[in-house]
């Protein structure tokens, strides 16, 4: 009995969804008429059981009819009522428009962008996307006024990008608004948009952006044939782009460069980058992208060159504590103990003398705490996350210590690995990172040092040959291009820089 509600209602979901194509197929086939009263029964087929579209109609002294559409909090009523109904009752009053039929004036309006069309399709998507569609009586065509009325969050600092020194602004979820930002910092012509809208449901408008005779046309190209053919449901975040666009999808490793700050969209695009802005996403994506672009940070060009170099130099020791602090320690303490002053190993073997766990297994299990502790923090309230990995740290920490099943030197290894890790500025990028910890653990807790060095030498193997639109992702190390070394390992000031870009 089961088995047949589940296929009745497999059915029916089945013919609901052939109603539904069958539906849109009628639309997109009808063309307005002028008879305004015919359109109003195509648009109110379309919009069946929509609830919050309005159908408003306003009538003249001269028995003009209008039917204005519009979906509820999508548009301002008050610039409505004042810049729209308002004068189309004084232009008609005045004789400014003939009286009976014909097309509405658009510089009657004294506010928003006017379209007009015949296609039922073409007006329903505007009205989706925020326009009031105004019918007249007597005409097939039907205008659309751009009215946006929806609250969009303040623009505020970026959250996932911190700076001390440097603009504070951020992207929002409102591509225009983003767009403003970047053409705010970049005053040229040269600044190009185009746009692209994807997703058969959200109808989400994607920007790609560049810097016309700064980057290169056949990486503009790329982006296009890469962006054009995806086929979804709906966009709801920049993310569902980037794995559609990226290279390699089973990469650690970010290919795709995803900021919140416009500063750092206006200097890629100044080196020659293409930036993929999503609307609904406060996170513009940036390509190609390279392994040094996941190391450096916009505050590098914000300070003096020589702290700014020496802040990179930290990044690049620590991230090798990030990856091979855990595995040198496992494959030291279990199989080259020689490797250690002795000193040293009577200090490690004393507090292991009670852990009842293998060294690899004592590893991985503070790894999996440490990672639990640090996705609660960012998954809980604000106020109290930051408290929770704190304190659990520590509590945790110094519990399993005495309770003798965690030893002394795995919780200091763990600790300086996690501190480590949030060095690398690129949220993204020290995923991978993360990530990387755990293979290797298992290769030096089963080969020892070979087996550190067999991970080392299959991670190197796979970024080196690892491409990102077109470029290795290792340039300019592989292949060396001593030019551009300035950038990568110091960061030179910008006076001694070339002109023509920014970083």
């Amino acid at each position: 009995m089961r088995w047949f509600k589940r296929g009745k209602a497999k059915e029916n979901e089945n013919l609901r969804k052939m109603k539904t194509i069958n539906l849109e197929e009628d639309i997109a086939d009808n063309e307005f008429s002028s008879d305004i009263l015919q359109n109003e029964t195509i648009l109110k087929k379309a919009f069946q059981d929509c609830s919050d579209v309005v159908f408003r109609k306003v009538e003249s002294n001269h028995h003009t009819q209008w039917l204005i559409v519009y979906i509820d909090n999508l548009i301002d009523m008050k610039m409505l009522d004042e810049h729209v109904i308002k004068p189309m009752l004084i232009s008609i009053t005045k004789d400014q428009i003939p009286k009976g039929a014909g097309d509405l004036p658009s510089e009657i309006f004294s506010i928003g962008t006017t379209t007009s069309s015949t296609q039922a399709v073409e007006i329903i998507a505007k009205v989706l996307e925020g326009y009031a569609a105004i019918l007249t009586s007597g005409t097939n065509q039907v205008m659309t006024v751009c009215i946006p009325g929806t609250t969009h969050r303040s623009i505020e600092e970026a959250t996932s990008e911190q700076v001390i020194r440097g603009p504070r602004d951020g992207f929002i979820e409102q591509i225009s608004t983003n767009l403003s930002l970047i053409r705010s910092r970049l005053k040229t012509t040269k600044l190009k948009v185009e746009y692209i809208t994807i997703g058969e449901h959200t109808r989400t408008r994607i920007a790609i952006t560049y810097l016309k005779g700064i980057a290169l046309d056949t990486l503009v190209e790329e982006v296009r044939t890469r962006i054009k053919p995806i086929k979804l449901d709906g966009v709801l975040d920049s993310a569902y782009i980037e794995e559609f666009i990226e290279d390699q999808p089973y990469s650690p490793f970010p290919q795709v460069h995803n900021t919140e700050r416009p500063d750092v969209v206006a200097a890629e695009l100044l080196e020659g980058k293409v930036a993929i802005l999503v609307d609904t996403s406060p996170f513009a994506l940036v390509v190609p992208m390279t392994f040094w672009t996941g190391l450096q940070a916009s505050e590098d060009y914000y300070v003096r060159w020589p702290i700014a170099t020496f802040i990179r130099w930290i990044r690049l020791f620590f991230i090798q504590f990030a990856i091979f602090a855990p595995p040198l320690y496992v494959a030291i303490t279990t199989f080259h103990q020689e490797m250690v002053p002795t000193n040293l190993v009577l200090s490690i073997a004393a507090s292991r003398e009670s852990v009842p766990f293998p060294a690899m297994i004592e590893a991985f299990l503070m790894e999996i705490i440490f990672e639990a502790l640090r996705e609660a923090g960012i998954r809980l309230p604000k106020q109290i996350g930051p408290t929770i990995s704190i304190v659990g740290g520590l509590v945790i920490g110094q519990a399993a210590v005495q309770a003798g099943l965690i030893s002394a030197p795995v919780v200091i290894i763990v600790s300086i690995t996690g501190i480590s890790t949030f060095t690398i500025p690129r949220y993204s990028f020290s995923n991978g990172i993360r990530l990387l910890r755990f293979p290797m653990l298992f290769l030096s807790g089963t080969l020892g040092l070979y087996g550190i060095v067999l991970g080392f030498l299959g991670v190197m193997l796979h970024v080196t040959s690892l491409r990102s639109f077109g470029v290795l992702y290792f340039s300019p190390i592989t292949p060396l291009k001593l030019q551009a070394l300035k950038d990568v390992i110091i960061r030179i000031p910008i006076w001694a820089k070339r002109s023509g870009g920014n970083r």
